[in-house]
């Protein structure tokens, strides 16, 4: 990527990423550059908006391993 195509793209993130936090969509600046990102290759915004809010009702499994655990081998 050239130089000013990416200084045009860092400022249409930072300009999306204050857009989201005056919406306060909670959303940091990694995961909307990955929404944004998925958008360009043509997924549906709408769609994405519907995943996202899905994950954030999802409460965290309990059923994952415990990081002090150690985890058994099969």
């Amino acid at each position: 990527m050239d130089p000013e195509a990416a200084n045009t793209a860092r400022d249409s993130l930072n300009l999306a990423f204050h857009m989201s936090n005056l919406l306060d969509t909670g959303l940091d600046r990694h995961t909307l550059s990955v929404l944004v990102a998925l958008c360009d290759l043509g997924l549906n915004p709408e769609a994405l908006a519907a995943v996202v809010k899905e994950l954030r009702r999802e409460p965290v499994s309990s059923s994952l391993p415990n990081s002090s655990a150690p985890v058994a081998k099969p």
